[in-house]
């Protein structure tokens, strides 16, 4: 393995890192309504649970109002229950062959508690992005022992693999400040 091998992985698992928590800060509910907020619903379908997203057709088609148009008809009551069983507070009206769900306004109090979720959600993309650091330079170490690297070209690649870490922290903290002020908006 090569300095340049280490900094390739490191640069994808961070990558994936912000990834995963753009992903779960999406799903959090702010106060219109976006698909996204669906995708972590479970639904109980031909023997399995499956996510909704794979079931159905999401759509928002004004900021108040989700509608979800199953693939399969028989679906609808058990998708129906995933959404009510969610912890997002919705509540689906089946309308004949689709699910409306009106998205109600979020309290102050309500879109507090979210920003302190999505705090710690951005919290733990932060601490992925520093074990895959912490990874990478146990590794750049082991081989300056095998006697791969000088001390020198170790330093250079701490330093790459800090900025490295500064960079995909600072994503987070993007994405985390956009969704801050996205829940605070009236």
């Amino acid at each position: 393995m090569s300095i340049e091998d280490v900094l390739l992985e490191a640069e994808e698992k961070m990558e994936k890192a912000v990834e995963k928590t753009r992903q779960e800060l999406a799903s959090l509910r702010s106060g219109k309504a976006h698909p996204e907020i669906l995708s972590n619903v479970s639904v109980e379908a031909y023997e399995t649970h499956m996510k909704l997203k794979d079931l159905a057709a999401i759509t928002a088609p004004d900021a108040n109002l989700l509608i979800v148009q199953p693939w399969d008809l028989t679906l609808v009551d058990s998708i129906r229950k995933a959404i009510e069983e969610s912890k997002l507070g919705l509540n689906p009206i089946v309308d004949a062959k689709l699910i409306r769900i009106p998205i109600p306004p979020l309290s102050e109090e309500r879109r507090l508690e979210l920003i302190r979720v999505a705090r710690k959600i951005s919290e733990e993309g932060r601490v992925g992005i520093r074990a895959v650091r912490r990874h990478c330079l146990e590794e750049l170490k082991k081989l300056e022992k095998e006697a791969h690297l000088s001390e020198d070209e170790l330093e250079r690649a701490e330093k790459e693999i800090q900025k490295l870490t500064d960079e995909y922290i600072e994503k987070i903290d993007r994405i985390l400040a956009a969704k801050e002020k996205d829940l605070m908006k009236v």
